[in-house]
């Protein structure tokens, strides 16, 4: 028996707004739950699609948190973790188990079977409505374990067939398994590209088993390179769309990744992902004990910058664990063990899943129409002047997260073009036990978004406010609740006012740390 809709009229407000926020909350109230929130690629900002985008390729990407920047704010993801066995040795890689604090590709607490996956499936998607992807992404590689990855995918088709499908390979196998691909309907495919050079592979990967055989340096490079853009190829001439990750490694790949970036695009790729080393040594891998470093945030975007052009760039990507179930930038797995899934009643609540759905378009066309209006009051205004802005939000696109709670912060860069999204930040918890921790704010926080001119909170207090200004951070809870977009537009304008008349002084910030490691839990 299906579940009866959920009736909208009791969550608009006056003017005819229907808020994300009342909408779950009605649901959960429904499902006998409760819930509260203190709120509610800039061409993909609303259901109608972009101009330079087909309507088929918009269907594929308007609620698709990985493919699209601006649904992001919005949407969830999860991913089972069905694919322990790996064909291939990365120098940045270690697949340990039951890591819970640490948020990093490969890293999971339970592998399932592809019976407890589906039903795992079926349980976020009926509690988390805007959970629209199921991705396969390990904790090993999908490919290297078809027989589990299929079988998966199989399960969900035919019980959840509204879920996109995805799955992340390091592409050894995947030219063996396009059409397989194409058969059940997986839409999106990652690769993960670090090299197109078999000289620079062979700094990062010490093997690949292919074909019952191990095969080492720049040998193993060149058979992974080959079969990564043949594998590349055959998906987009099946319209299959691809993202292609590549990890920044400096001093190894990070001036070949431009190249790398070229080699991709020929070949068909929709999006290109280009995350920064992971290598702390506590994790164990052979670059993190070598000592090898990641990037800056500032040398991380100075290299996504350069690789901007016809291609999009996806700045958006939290290297997400193989289990996370969540927004990108959130994990609730811990919610859905093995033991607590396979206790549960499941129904699969479709109706609840399309009227969340149907609101959350309402509220991209109105975040959109308030971009559209604030951008007009740059109309005409020119500058060669960009700041850097970090958000504290927890969705929808609205500035609705307290400093203290803040576990990471969104990047946005002003400028006279409008508001663009480039990056996040991790950060310890400032606000611990109902108190503010000064040893987190100095060397978290204020380093993580040291590059900044300001930051836009939905609240602060005066401590943390006076600490951030006299790091020559503007902490600004003015625009609280507001949407991101429009609000870091009338920031900047009145910024650019304020550089002219001499009341400020522009200057360029300093550099920022890319945060690794484990997340210190609240």
């Amino acid at each position: 028996m299906s579940s009866p809709i959920i009736p909208l009229s009791g969550v608009v407000r006056p003017g005819g707004i229907i808020r994300l926020e009342d909408v779950l909350q009605q649901m959960a109230e429904h499902k006998g739950c409760g819930t509260s929130s203190e709120g509610g690629k800039a061409s993909c900002g609303s259901s109608a699609g972009p101009a330079d985008m087909s309507p088929e390729i918009w269907e594929k990407v308007k609620n698709h948190p990985c493919y699209s920047e601006e649904a992001h704010h919005h949407y969830a993801r999860m991913h089972v973790a069905v694919a322990p066995a790996c064909n291939i040795q990365c120098n940045y890689c270690n697949r340990k188990y039951d890591c819970a604090n640490e948020s990093r590709p490969g890293v999971v607490s339970e592998k399932l079977t592809p019976e407890q996956a589906a039903k795992k499936v079926l349980a976020v998607a009926s509690t988390i409505p805007q959970m629209t992807v199921l991705g396969i992404a390990g904790p090993g590689d999908p490919l290297a374990n078809p027989e589990k990855t299929f079988k998966t995918f199989e399960l969900i088709s035919k019980t959840a067939p509204d879920i996109k499908l995805c799955l992340s390979t390091n592409g050894l196998t995947l030219p063996d398994h396009v059409d397989t691909i194409k058969r059940f309907n997986v839409d999106h495919v990652t690769i993960t590209i670090n090299m197109v050079d078999p000289d620079v592979g062979a700094k990062i990967y010490p093997w690949i088993y292919y074909k019952n055989k191990r095969y080492k340096g720049r040998e193993a490079a060149e058979i992974l390179t080959q079969r990564q853009l043949q594998g590349l190829e055959m998906l987009t001439e099946r319209g299959i769309l691809c993202k292609v990750n590549s990890v920044m490694i400096p001093g190894i790949n990070d001036q070949h990744l431009v190249e790398v970036n070229r080699a991709v695009k020929s070949r068909g790729a929709f999006l290109h992902n280009i995350m920064p080393l992971i290598s702390a040594p506590e994790h164990g891998t052979v670059f993190g004990l070598t000592g090898q470093r990641g990037p800056t945030a500032q040398e991380l975007k100075a290299l996504q910058d350069s690789c901007e052009g016809e291609m999009n760039m996806m700045r958006h990507c939290r290297q997400c664990r193989a289990d996370a179930v969540g927004l990108l930038g959130e994990d609730r797995s811990s919610e859905f063990t093995t033991e607590n899934v396979m206790a549960m009643e499941v129904e699969y609540d479709l109706e609840s899943r399309q009227a969340y759905q149907a609101v959350v378009e309402q509220e991209r066309q109105a975040k959109a129409q308030a971009k559209q209006a604030e951008m007009a009051t740059l109309a005409g205004d020119q500058s060669d002047i960009k700041i850097l802005v970090a958000v504290a939000t927890k969705g929808s696109g609205r500035i609705n997260e307290h400093f203290g709670h803040a576990t990471e912060f969104q990047i946005y860069e002003a400028s006279t073009a409008g508001a663009k999204f480039v990056g996040h930040r991790r950060v310890d918890l400032y606000c611990q036990g109902g108190y503010g921790e000064e040893e987190a704010l100095e060397n978290s926080v204020i380093r993580a978004i040291n590059d900044c001119t300001a930051v836009f909170v939905a609240k602060i207090g005066g401590c943390p406010k006076a600490e951030l200004e006299a790091a020559g951070i503007d902490a600004v809870d003015k625009y609280a609740f507001e949407y991101i977009d429009q609000s870091v537009i009338a920031y900047f304008r009145e910024y650019l006012e304020k550089v002219r008349e001499g009341s400020v002084v522009h200057g360029q910030r300093g550099d920022a740390e890319i945060r690794q490691g484990a997340y210190v839990a609240a």
